[in-house]
């Protein structure tokens, strides 16, 4: 499946979502999360600051960054840096997305797991982002667990036409489903 026509169709369906279940899939998604072994066994996460558009990671944050060290990305470029994530240090950078102030730059290999944000995943781990490759030029050079999280029906069962940079999730999180890719 094309990429833009993906694009086109999940943006149409997130568009009649509510905020409650908005809210509810958000709470759900990440209660999966919690319950997976990557997630226990790891202490350095790179999270995503959430678009009003994707799975909201606000009360997730919050409620696991006294437990566990969470970092940012933020757009440098046409890359990402990685920074610790503290709510007080906080900015609205490229894309209007908060990101992280500061020069304590994480290299990457030093990151255990990686949550993924994208338009859409197929059951390969394939995805699709919003178009700009920032996440793929990033987790190129990490060998964490990369975990995908998404609404339900941004899992799509057709494969998702790829390019060689293009870098696969290792599992896809929706609200009813949890899929590994076996490599």
């Amino acid at each position: 499946m094309k990429k833009d026509d993906i694009r086109r169709t999940v943006r149409a369906r997130k568009s009649l979502l509510t905020e409650n279940e908005k809210a509810e899939a958000a709470q759900s998604v990440f209660d999966r999360l919690e319950q997976m072994a990557a997630f226990m066994m790891a202490d350095r996460i790179l999270m995503y600051h959430s678009l009003p558009d994707e799975l909201s990671t606000r009360d997730f944050l919050g409620k696991w960054s006294g437990r566990k060290h969470f970092f940012l990305p933020r757009v440098n470029g046409v890359n990402l840096d990685i920074l610790p994530y503290e709510q007080t240090r906080l900015h609205l950078g490229a894309f209007e997305i908060e990101e992280p102030d500061g020069n304590d730059l994480t290299d990457i290999a030093d990151i255990e797991l990686i949550i993924v944000p994208a338009v859409a995943y197929d059951r390969h781990g394939n995805r699709v982002g919003r178009g700009k490759g920032y996440y793929d030029r990033m987790l190129a050079g990490s060998r964490a667990t990369k975990v995908g999280v998404g609404y339900d029906f941004q899992l799509i069962d057709d494969a998702i036409d790829t390019d060689s940079h293009d870098v696969p999730v290792d599992i896809v999180i929706t609200q009813s489903h949890t899929v590994i890719r076996r490599r």
